[in-house]
């Protein structure tokens, strides 16, 4: 063969080699992979979040996502003092564009108490939220010092001998022809053993039809005046039930609010004197803000006993937070017996475990108890903690508390409950309610008083 036709032979060989190898299908690309999504994990209320023994907390997860998707669920418990307790996993597959309901059982039996529980799916943090394990069996036993019924018994005998004083001056505005409303000046003790009585306020609620009528003591939480913070004045309406008064304890409500701020209608300026209420003359016993407080408390029920609308054979009080306490404070205290308290989330209940489980009102405490040892600040805090003054209450009582409150913990409301020694009490535990008074809470409490009128 010559070169030419070679030549030519191969050129048309590798054309139609290179025209086949063009024809040659390509190979299937691999599809993009598909970008899923993280599962969501929710936590239902189950059984109140108070249980008994073993709790089983039901965890909810959901898979958004095309496909099925493996899920590990971990639960983490501690206590309320953030002690470690226990870990525990549960793994699951959850099917595509589903959900699943995965119960999961702490592995072993918990004390009474109240725990926190930290829920993740694969490891992502998810819900966490506090429980309690038989609450009516958590003992917080009463630490009263050997004068402690004798300190406060000394301390209503000096309210005794302090003249009242009362002045009221009629809110026209406020009134009604069933319901006069009054804003009320009178004497408490004295910021201590000696000196001048101090001067308290409040509303006054007289019915107008000539009847004696139950009565009713409204009690104030810790105050949170704002700049510019105005304070609603309550007024009569078209019928009354009870005589009412609402207390401002010293320095705190109407006693810590200028006229302007007021909508009372009365000309007078009132200035807190006392700075931070919790820390006035802390250490000191006798001239502590709260035992002068829990005086005031008592001195609105003396001026109950004074209006002859009252029938001080149903003495019913109520009130919130520092409220709680107060009401607490009134049914301990009062030579007036009450009939029913309800202490809602309630303030200074238990000392020793409140400050080991949040920050305040523990960093105040620790600020102002200068020389004290803690052993000391426990004696001296001892005298005003609700657990103690529960002892001395002979009256039926309903108490609520939210578990998630990190102001006032369940435990703090716990403690004082637990140690009344009457028959006639219930508690609630609201279970995703932190700091704060339930929608459903005055209809409950007002129920239970009515139910226990003479």
């Amino acid at each position: 063969m010559s070169g030419k036709l070679f030549c030519l032979f191969t050129a048309v060989a590798f054309a139609t080699a290179v025209m086949v190898g063009c024809n040659k299908p390509e190979p299937e690309k691999e599809p993009d992979p598909v970008e899923l999504e993280d599962l969501k994990l929710s936590v239902p209320v189950k059984d109140n979040w108070v249980f008994s023994g073993k709790p089983t907390l039901t965890v909810n997860v959901e898979n958004p996502n095309p496909v099925a998707a493996k899920a590990e669920v971990k639960v983490r418990i501690a206590t309320d003092t953030k002690k470690e307790v226990t870990t525990f996993t549960k793994e699951a597959e959850v099917p595509a564009k589903g959900s699943m309901d995965i119960d999961m059982t702490v592995p072993e039996e918990l004390a009474p108490g109240f725990y926190k529980a930290s829920c993740y799916v694969n490891n992502r943090s998810a819900r966490m939220f506090n429980f309690g394990v038989s609450p009516e069996k958590i003992v917080s036993a009463p630490d009263k010092q050997a004068d402690f019924d004798t300190f406060w018994d000394a301390t209503i005998t000096q309210l005794e001998n302090v003249e009242m004083n009362e002045t009221l001056i009629e809110l026209t505005d406020r009134s009604s022809s069933a319901v006069k409303v009054y804003f009320v000046e009178m004497q408490s003790i004295p910021d201590g053993l000696e000196g001048d009585p101090v001067l308290i306020h409040g509303y006054y609620l007289e019915p107008q039809d000539g009847q004696k009528h139950p009565v009713l003591i409204h009690y104030f939480g810790y105050d949170d005046l704002k700049p510019g913070g105005k304070l609603d004045c309550p007024s009569g309406g078209s019928k009354a039930e009870f005589a009412e008064f609402y207390l401002s304890t010293r320095g705190q409500i109407i006693n810590n609010r200028t006229a302007a701020q007021r909508k009372d209608g009365v000309e007078k300026d009132f200035v807190n004197t006392y700075g931070d209420w919790f820390a006035f003359n802390f250490g000191d016993r006798d001239g502590y803000y709260y035992r002068g407080a829990f005086m005031d408390c008592v001195q609105a029920v003396r001026f109950m006993a004074t209006r002859e609308t009252s029938d001080m054979d149903n003495v019913f009080a109520e009130g919130s937070s520092q409220g709680g306490a107060f009401s607490y404070a009134a049914a301990a205290l009062s030579p007036y017996p009450l009939r029913a308290i309800a202490p809602c989330v309630a303030f200074l209940g238990d000392f020793p475990d409140y400050f080991s489980i949040v920050d305040w009102p523990a960093n105040v405490a620790l600020k102002n108890k200068g020389s004290m040892t803690d052993a000391e600040m426990y004696t001296f805090l001892s005298y005003f903690d609700t657990k103690n003054l529960a002892t001395r209450i002979t009256c039926s009582v309903i108490a609520c508390s939210g578990l998630q409150d990190g102001t006032c913990p369940p435990h703090t409301n716990t403690a004082p409950y637990n140690n009344l020694t009457v028959q006639d009490k219930q508690m609630f535990y609201y279970p995703q309610l932190a700091h704060q008074i339930p929608s459903d809470w005055n209809s409950k409490y007002m129920k239970f008083f009515r139910d226990r009128i003479k």
